[in-house]
């Protein structure tokens, strides 16, 4: 189950590193400021990525579950 949750730390820190990086440039292409550009990188992306980390802990207990299911039913 560690490695399970190490898995879904590595891809949301990867996730949050991408998604910094988009939001400050379309702030900064759409306002030309590099402090909106820098708030929108901090703000918007924040909320995010706690929002992918909980989605993928999700579909993780939905997989073990169904494994548990699969190794559980008579074959």
């Amino acid at each position: 189950m560690a490695l399970i949750q190490g898995a879904a730390i590595h891809r949301t820190l990867s996730f949050a590193a991408v998604h910094f990086c988009v939001a400050f440039l379309v702030g900064y292409a759409m306002t030309g400021s590099v402090l909106v550009g820098s708030a929108l990188a901090l703000v918007e992306p924040a909320f995010d990525t706690v929002a992918f980390y909980l989605d993928e802990r999700g579909w993780q207990h939905i997989e073990r579950r169904r494994s548990a299911e699969l190794l559980a039913a008579p074959g």
